[in-house]
């Protein structure tokens, strides 16, 4: 069959471009079930406690992700900026993980520790206190909206049906840590978990 009859028989070019889109995509995707680079924690990787959990959803509830990224890029560029680049390995009880392409602000990957609790606490509150370039709204309400620990032990238990190993122990307990906790504790303990595994691999 000639070029010429491809080209101009558009049905038969639209079937021909989806199998080889479909072939290229399998053997980019199925790979990737088999490597324990990307199906196995990387060292120190643990499941997000349950404040941080908390911490997780608002982050989500609250559009964070479309400013921020968290994957640093093999680019020496980002690398001396960020920290070590983002290993598979640090997302695989990640659900959905919050890589990113947006930078609007900078990427969070290794944002844990960086600063202090009352750092983030100021930083949330009025962004431009400490940055006054900053772009980024306000989250001082925040402050006033407690957790409902009755709904994180649900939350575990559908992680846990995903692959997130938590215990029989943590799920009971999760609704006790959370308790007496608002959002804004919740959203600092998630970002000071960020990346802190990765000090470990230096």
């Amino acid at each position: 069959m000639s070029h010429e009859a491809i080209e101009k028989n558009t049905a038969l070019l639209g079937v021909l471009v989806a199998i080889v889109i479909s072939v290229a995509g399998v053997a980019e995707i199925v790979p990737l079930y088999y490597s324990r680079a990307a199906t196995q924690p990387a060292p120190g990787i643990k499941p997000l406690a349950a404040l941080e959990l908390e911490g997780r959803d608002v982050y989500i509830r609250e559009g964070c992700y479309v400013c921020h990224s968290q994957m640093i890029r093999p680019l020496r560029a980002e690398t001396e900026r960020y920290g070590r680049f983002s290993l598979a390995g640090e997302s695989v009880y990640d659900h959905p993980f919050q890589f990113g392409s947006k930078r609007t602000g900078p990427d969070l990957a290794r944002v844990g520790g960086r600063y202090t609790d009352e750092w983030h606490l100021l930083h949330l509150r009025n962004p431009r206190d400490l940055v006054p370039e900053s772009n980024m709204p306000a989250f001082a309400w925040l402050e006033k909206r407690q957790l409902d620990g009755g709904e994180t032990g649900g939350k575990m238990r559908a992680l846990r049906m995903l692959g997130t190993p938590y215990s029989d122990a943590d799920i009971a307990g999760a609704a006790a840590v959370v308790e007496g906790r608002n959002e804004m504790q919740a959203l600092i303990a998630y970002l000071q978990g960020l990346g802190t595994a990765a000090a470990q691999w230096q």
